[in-house]
């Protein structure tokens, strides 16, 4: 699979297949639109995958892992081994995603983009591309070759899941310095300022906050990336856990999934995703907005709105676990509930 022929397959969603799942709402036993962005929820999977009854879709997150060079530049208020020891964490089953995606019956792949040190564990996927990212404030962080790969390994993994039966792939992310990556990309990329996307990630303090915006403009001024080559970008100043998310979103959406988003750093992933392929924002769900003053613009960009405002800021596809009980019940709602026919029930037209 060339990149080429990925962004090939990505397709507008089936508008027709929306409307029609709305029209099945308003035949329900409620007044029309009374269950608000719940049923705006249930058009919106409905027009992703390509019919006005999606069922009941199973769900798998997809976690990926690496570290940057950013980290070198104080950018976290965490040292850089700690990436590596989430990865144990994640293995152990004692992480906070751990525990949510046993709650929700969620399918948990947990990825190695790129950690500083091999991590070997079965529990853990090794899809490595190197050993951290270089400090993008010295030079790119990865070169143009590793960004492609990155990408097609994550797509290649969404339609893995998805032949399995997965209709909804969620994102999520570790790395420490990956707020730093991320707003880096998103400053190109929607374009704004550094002081506008950088925020406090891990919880830096003031002087910290100083340190990762210096970090954003030194990186955009050493490499100055092309906008209009988002792949360029990536490769720049981007990170190896978000090459690999870039293609998990892009590889779902090429068949029919839908994209459950996390927080900032997958929305950055998303970003370069929808700046390859247009229509593949069109097959994204936002599970939440982050205190991260970045997050808001990638969301407005890429014209989503969140299901959750919880000030989470954990990553790790927590959000995205959190919110899909949301779209199981869209999904009921749209499936299960009595139409005013079926129940006998008088239909106002309200």
């Amino acid at each position: 699979m060339t990149l080429d022929a990925l962004l090939g397959r990505i397709e507008p969603v089936d508008a027709d297949a929306g409307r029609a799942a709305g029209r099945a709402l308003d035949a329900k036993t409620k007044p029309r639109g009374s269950l608000g962005e719940l049923e705006a929820l249930a058009c919106r999977i409905a027009a992703i995958r390509g019919t006005p009854l999606p069922g009941r879709l199973q769900a798998a997150l997809v976690l990926a892992a690496g570290d940057h060079g950013y980290a070198r530049r104080g950018v976290s208020a965490y040292p850089q081994e700690v990436t590596a020891q989430m990865l144990a964490a994640f293995a152990a089953g004692g992480a906070a995603i751990d525990v949510l995606a046993r709650e929700r019956g969620l399918r948990l792949v947990v990825v190695d983009a790129g950690v500083a040190e091999p991590f070997d564990d079965p529990a853990i996927r090794a899809v490595r591309l190197g050993g951290g990212t270089a400090d993008a404030t010295e030079g790119p962080a990865m070169t143009r070759e590793q960004a492609v790969a990155g990408i097609l390994a994550g797509a290649g993994i969404a339609e893995e899941l998805c032949a399995e039966g997965f209709g909804i792939v969620a994102t999520g992310d570790m790395g420490i310095g990956n707020t730093t990556a991320a707003a880096a990309l998103s400053a190109l990329l929607l374009p704004a300022e550094p002081e506008a996307v950088c925020g406090r990630g891990t919880g830096v303090d003031d002087e910290g906050l100083a340190r990762k915006v210096e970090a954003v403009r030194a990186a955009l001024r050493v490499n100055e990336p092309d906008a209009g080559d988002p792949v360029g970008v990536l490769a720049a100043v981007g990170g190896f856990e978000l090459a690999i998310l870039t293609g998990v979103c892009l590889g779902a959406a090429a068949v029919r999934a839908v994209v459950l988003l996390d927080g900032f750093v997958t929305g950055a992933a998303a970003l370069v995703a929808a700046r390859l392929a247009p229509p593949a924002s069109e097959r994204m769900v936002a599970s939440h907005r982050s205190p991260e003053p970045g997050h808001a613009l990638v969301l407005a960009d890429l014209g989503l709105r969140p299901l959750l405002d919880l000030d989470l800021r954990l990553g790790e596809g927590s959000g995205a676990a959190l919110a899909l009980p949301l779209l199981t019940a869209a999904l009921a709602i749209l499936a299960d509930m009595a139409t005013f026919e079926s129940a006998g029930v008088t239909d106002a037209g309200a």
